[in-house]
């Protein structure tokens, strides 16, 4: 019998997992589109839930259609007293994104969601997913400073309601706009370890709760999204424009890993950043 030698690939780098029309990049031309539209021209045009809306059915929606979405999302902001009890139970100590999995986890059991093959459950599970993150979120930010979390604004948009409940105020029209953006940004990224491993995780028929808090859980390692909070480590630890370029020459000196320099895929800049630094700019 022949035996057959598998090449090992590392980081499965190109390796093709699945077809999809949900994102594209182009790593050297620095392109990432969602449904075949810019980045730029969602970041401009569009709120967070329009582009979830087309992220999730494919399509961009009707008016009607968006308004019946967001209100849905709207309607299920609030969190089970029984969940918040439980998050003040949880150490003030704890990492956010080990409370984020957590209480994503324990939203199986509140919401069960075991027939994954029925379209309203997993409508009603995304939903309910969209719309109680941000509320997570913040009274996780909250609860971690002593202070109580705040019930859901649902006259505010989706962006302003989640900055209103971080810190009990109203954000000016710029500010929620650039969180819109923030959102839109990070909305999607192709087939990246997090989502991989919600694909993994979903092949199973696991609910969907137990699909998003295993992604969380991936998204937490600082060679994934925990590498956001090792740049903002180094920036603390860096302290001054005046030390940073001794801080840089040291690390390069002793061949040290720079956090927030190169990507994986994008060789060129990245757009997210492009479009992010136009509204820094606003901002100051």
């Amino acid at each position: 019998m022949e035996e057959k030698i598998m090449d090992v690939v590392p980081g499965l780098e190109g390796i093709a997992a699945a077809k999809s029309a949900i994102s594209f990049i182009d790593g050297e031309k620095g392109l990432l589109e969602y449904r075949g539209v810019s980045i730029e021209e969602l970041a401009a045009k569009s709120t967070f839930l329009d582009v979830s809306y087309s992220l999730i059915f494919g399509y961009a929606p009707t008016a009607k259609e968006l308004e019946v979405f967001v209100s849905d999302i709207t309607m299920h902001t609030r969190l089970k007293l029984k969940v918040l009890r439980m998050m003040e139970d949880l150490p003030e100590s704890g990492h956010p994104m080990d409370y984020l999995q957590a209480v994503t986890s324990a939203m199986g059991m509140y919401y069960p969601a075991r027939d994954t093959l029925n379209e309203q459950v997993r409508y009603e599970s995304v939903v309910r997913l969209i719309a109680k993150l941000p509320t997570i979120v913040a009274a996780c930010h909250r609860l971690r400073h002593g202070d109580a979390p705040i019930t859901p604004h649902n006259e505010l948009s989706f962006a302003a309601n989640f900055y209103y409940m971080l810190l009990e105020k109203v954000p000016s029209p710029l500010v929620e706009k650039v969180l819109d953006v923030l959102l839109i940004l990070h909305a999607d990224h192709e087939m990246n370890a997090s989502t991989l491993s919600s694909r993994v995780v979903g092949s199973t028929l696991a609910d969907p709760y137990t699909i998003v808090s295993s992604a969380i859980g991936t998204l937490s390692g600082p060679l994934h999204g925990g590498a956001n909070e090792l740049v903002m480590d180094m920036i603390e630890e860096i302290g001054s424009v005046e030390a940073v370029e001794p801080y840089i020459l040291g690390k390069i000196e002793r061949k040290e890993k720079i956090m927030g320099i190169g990507h994986r895929v994008y060789k060129t800049r990245d757009p997210r950043g492009k479009v992010l630094s136009s509204y820094i700019r606003k901002l100051h």
